[in-house]
Order: C-alpha cells, then sequence, then structure tokens
C-alpha cells in the first residue's frame, strides 16, 4: 500500500529561502545584503507592513545569513545563504537551538521576556549568533516591553534580536529607537501576478492571466494572501483556473457588469440599477464586494480625470482602460467626488447590515437618484446668475464646452490722484493699500480690530476692538506715511463707531446663508440629503479671487483661518 504524500500549500511550499527569493522588497534586501557584507550588523532589527508581506521569512534568511557556515562548513556571514549546511537546514526546519521565534501574542508577560533574558547570557551552543526573533512585538504587555527595554541597552556580544509587528505605531518608541527599521512595502499587483503566472506553471495548473490579474488584485498587496486565494482557486477549478471562474469563488462583479452599473447610476436610471444588481447577486456576488469594486472603479475615473494618459497598472485590462477613459471625459470632478462619498458612506452601511443586498439596494438607489441634483459649485453659479452650465438632468449628457470666465471685475478701492499717490477715503481703502503693498496681517487687524468713527482728509479717528495689537496705530501711521507721503492723524476714542471690516462681511454672508436657504435649487439639495445643512456662505467671485468688495478671501485672518 502506497503512503499518501502530504500536500504543503502554495504558501509554505514556495516560501522565500533566499534574499533573492523576495519579491517587491529591493530596498530591505540590498541594506542588509550591504552590511551582512560590510560586518556592520545592528543589535536588533525592526520588521513592519501588512500581514503575509514577508516580514517573519525576511527575519529567518537573516538569521541564516548570520550563521551560515557553507557547504564545507568553513564560510562566514553571507547574504547569500547556502541553505545546505546544518545552520542553515536547522532554521529553516524551526528546530536551531540559538534561534528562537516567540509570538508576542500568546507570550505577552514579563515572564515570558525573563527567559530570554536568562538565555541570552550564555553564548551560542552551536550558531555564530543567538538569534530572537519575536512576533507582534506590539502586543508585549507594559512590564514585557520594560523588562526587553533593558536587555536592549546592554545586549550580549552574541546575540541579535529581529522583531515583526503589523501595529508598529504601538510600539514603545524607547525600543523603536533602539532598533534598524525596516518598512517592507505593499508588493504591487503587476509584481504579483508575474510572479504567481510562475507558479502556476511549475505546479503545472492551466490558468488565464485574467484570473491570475484578479487574484493579485484581491491580495492588496500581500503575497501570502494572494498565494491562499490561488491555492483555493486552483482547488475550486480542478487545474483549470478561469476568470469567471475566480470572480464566482470570490463574489467579485463582472466587469463589465460593473461598468453597465456605474452608467446606469450616473444616467439615474434606478430601475435598471436594480435589475443589475439582481442579475450580480444571482451570479453569486457579494453586495460588499459590488460597493467596493465602485468605489475603486470611481478611482479610477477619478485618476483619469485628472490625468487622462495616465499609465495604469498591468491588471487594469486596455477594454477597462479605454471605457475608463471615455466615462471620465463625461463627469465632472464634482460628480465624481460627490459619488465617492456616498459610496464610502454606503460600505459602513452594507457592512453593519444585517440584510446586506438590501442595503446595497437603497445605497444604490440614494446614488442614482442624487444624479440630477445639482452640485454646491452649480448651486453657486445659478447664484451668481452663471446660466451656462445645466444645473439638473443627466450627468453622462455631452461634455459642455469649459466656460471662458471674464476677468474678475474688481472695484476701485484704490485710485491713482494726479501725483500718483493713493488716495485713502477710508477703512477700506487702508486695508485694500496694506494688501497691495504686502502687508496682509497689517490688514487683518485694520478690518478685524479698528471701528471706523471719522475718516475727513488726513485725520482718522477710530475705536479699537478688544484684543488689538498693542503697536497698531504707530505702526499704521508709520506706514500711511511711506505709502502715501502724507502726515495721517490716526487717532482711538473709546465711544461711537460702526461695524468692523470683518463685522461687515460676516452679516453680509450670513444675509447670504439665509437667501440661499430660500432657493429652489438648495431646497431641492437638502431636501435630497436629509443630513445636510448649509454650513456658511461667502460672497465670492467663481471666477476671480476678488468678492464684490474687491477684496482677496484667500488671506488667511490671525489664527490661519479664511475670513
Amino acid at each position: 500500500m502506497t503512503e499518501s504524500v502530504q500536500y504543503k500549500v502554495l504558501a509554505r511550499k514556495y516560501r522565500p529561502s533566499t534574499f533573492d527569493d523576495l519579491i517587491g522588497q529591493e530596498a530591505l534586501v540590498k541594506t542588509l545584503a550591504n552590511a551582512i557584507e560590510s560586518g556592520r550588523i545592528a543589535q536588533a532589527y525592526m520588521l513592519t507592513g501588512i500581514r503575509g508581506i514577508g516580514k517573519t521569512t525576511s527575519a529567518r534568511i537573516i538569521a541564516k545569513a548570520l550563521n551560515c557556515t557553507g557547504k564545507d562548513g568553513k564560510g562566514g556571514m553571507t547574504p547569500n545563504p547556502c541553505g545546505e549546511c546544518e545552520n542553515c537546514r536547522a532554521i529553516a526546519e524551526d528546530r536551531h537551538v540559538d534561534v528562537q521565534e516567540i509570538d508576542a501574542a500568546s507570550n505577552t508577560q514579563v515572564d515570558n521576556i525573563r527567559e530570554i533574558i536568562q538565555s541570552a547570557r550564555y553564548n551560542p551552543v552551536s550558531a555564530r549568533y543567538k538569534v530572537y526573533i519575536i512576533d507582534e512585538v506590539h502586543m508585549l504587555s507594559k512590564g514585557a516591553s520594560n523588562a526587553l527595554l533593558k536587555l536592549l541597552e546592554e545586549p550580549p556580544e552574541r546575540v541579535k534580536f529581529i522583531f515583526a509587528t503589523t501595529e508598529i505605531r504601538k510600539v514603545p518608541v524607547t525600543i523603536l529607537s533602539r532598533c534598524q527599521r525596516f518598512d517592507l512595502r505593499r508588493v504591487e499587483a503587476d509584481v504579483i501576478a508575474d510572479y504567481f503566472k510562475k507558479i502556476v506553471k511549475k505546479e503545472k495548473v492551466e490558468a488565464a492571466d485574467e484570473a491570475i490579474d484578479i487574484i493579485a488584485k484581491c491580495a492588496d498587496g500581500s503575497v501570502r494572501d494572494g498565494l491562499s486565494l490561488l491555492d483555493q482557486a486552483i482547488a475550486h477549478s480542478g487545474g483549470k483556473v478561469s476568470a469567471d471562474m475566480v470572480r464566482s469563488m470570490l463574489g467579485l462583479a463582472d466587469k463589465t457588469a460593473l461598468f453597465d452599473l456605474f452608467e446606469r447610476l450616473m444616467q439615474g436610471k434606478a430601475s435598471e440599477v436594480l435589475r443589475i444588481v439582481s442579475d450580480m447577486k444571482a451570479s453569486g456576488a457579494d453586495a460588499l464586494m459590488i460597493l467596493q469594486d465602485l468605489a475603486e472603479l470611481v478611482y479610477l475615473l477619478t485618476k483619469l480625470k485628472i490625468e487622462p494618459n495616465l499609465k495604469l497598472d498591468a491588471t487594469v485590462s486596455e477594454i477597462e482602460a479605454k471605457k475608463g477613459r471615455e466615462l471620465s471625459a463625461k463627469l465632472s470632478m464634482a460628480v465624481l467626488t460627490r459619488c465617492w462619498q456616498m459610496i464610502l458612506k454606503g460600505i459602513g452601511e452594507v457592512k453593519d447590515s444585517s440584510a446586506s443586498f438590501t442595503a446595497l439596494e437603497m445605497v444604490l438607489v440614494r446614488i442614482a437618484y442624487a444624479y440630477g441634483v445639482a452640485t454646491p459649485m452649480d448651486i453657486m453659479k445659478e447664484l451668481k446668475g452663471q446660466k451656462d452650465r445645466p444645473l439638473s438632468g443627466n450627468v453622462m449628457a455631452e461634455t459642455v464646452p469649459e466656460i471662458v470666465p471674464p476677468q474678475a471685475q474688481v472695484k476701485a478701492a484704490i485710485q491713482d490722484s494726479a501725483d500718483n499717490k493713493p488716495l485713502v477715503c477710508s477703512l477700506n481703502d487702508v486695508a485694500a493699500l496694506a494688501r497691495k503693498n504686502g502687508q496682509s496681517l497689517l490688514a487683518l487687524n485694520v478690518e478685524k480690530y479698528m471701528h471706523p468713527v471719522e475718516f475727513s482728509g488726513d485725520n482718522v479717528k477710530v475705536r479699537l476692538e478688544a484684543g488689538y495689537p498693542h503697536d497698531l496705530i504707530v505702526d499704521l501711521t508709520k506706514k500711511l506715511k511711506e505709502w502715501t507721503g502724507r502726515d495721517f492723524k490716526v487717532l482711538a476714542v473709546e465711544n461711537g463707531g460702526g461695524n468692523t471690516i470683518k463685522q461687515d462681511k460676516e452679516k453680509k454672508a450670513e444675509e447670504l446663508k439665509i437667501e440661499m436657504q430660500k432657493d429652489e435649487l438648495v431646497k431641492a439639495t437638502l431636501e435630497a440629503f436629509p443630513d445636510a445643512k448649509v454650513q456658511e456662505a461667502i460672497p465670492v467671485n467663481l471666477f476671480g479671487d476678488f468678492d464684490e468688495d474687491g477684496d482677496n478671501n484667500d488671506e488667511p485672518d490671525n489664527n490661519g483661518d479664511a475670513e
């Protein structure tokens, strides 16, 4: 009777054994290789990154590189461990007495670290260095971390530590400061796809390139997660992996159906949206996956909107890229941004719902019915009398020619007299003159703290608001002399005076806010989004940098906030 050979999963079978086998971590490989060749070995290393990216694998390779003796047993440290000497084999098989792997998740207490402290005092039994690999080091208790810190402060000469963590922010900074840190990057989807295509050839499995691309993309940068999915796909398919089978296995929507769904959403065709979703559900798609795929599609379209000739990664097919460019050209950035926000909110609703497809359909209906609601920019254009662009209707309509705005008309707050000296007749003129001469802070102080009492020729009387800068009067008098050549007398009085310029602006903004809430477009927007409200209305020229008073509204106030 023939003994069956135990199957080894792909994630273990193709686990890298040398630095050359690691994919997507070139910076780590180069730095460690140079350090080992030059003998500049750190006392402790900190490897951080997402799960399944190669942290523990890298730690084992480092341990082998430090302790490899070569095939003849006479070699030294090397960035290319032989894998055949006793030390290399023992480390690979997790049975080396001098290389210990500790899971901090299940060994969190001080006593566990004390055992390491005790054993670290003795020289290695058979290796060049004792190596302690502590996985998920961020899970150590505070007491355990303090005990470990003491060991790191005065480490034995022939002891090395390699820490791995997925939560680097939870690791005490005192430990981090004593380690050489490496941030392992997410592996690009096209790199994972190329690697997986080599593996399926070795495994003698027939797999479509599109199927491999889908798996690589779903791996989200984690090689181990991707290998687990590939293993599952091979088992599920019986040796012939197709794209449709992978989508069905992962609950993904067909790309063609996804594009159709998004187009119907942007056209406001809610009934067709529900029909497409029903078909997706029948084909085995997952509700949350559909919404996440839509979010990814909106992200792709936004990038293509910004840069139509953007080079896309290998996992995006030519057909998807062409369709994406066509869609992005028809949609405005405001619509894409609104859609993104609604999808993100919807993802949370679907996650929290016990009836995921019901929640999905409600989210999509909401998006479909929002297609005809004007964006905030449309509303502002309507209020400003700019009706060149449609405010409602199909957002997928033919592209509207770009509006070339007229030059901003700035009211003449500063005029030139016959001798080319600026004529200053009000505090508004003073603030505008200060801005013209690069004194934005002085202009803001004039607007914020000065109540106009009298402005007659060269005599200026103001009442100062509490909290004014103590040198405001002196500074303003000096600057006015410098800018106009006239001896202004600026006096502060205790009573009287109208509103400050800032107060007038705030009053005007509040009036505009009230007026906006009466507008039919705004009412429609608020009805479509029950949780929305008009937060603030600022009188601005949509096509220029100045409001109706001729003031630049982009200037910050004393606290760095926009006026």
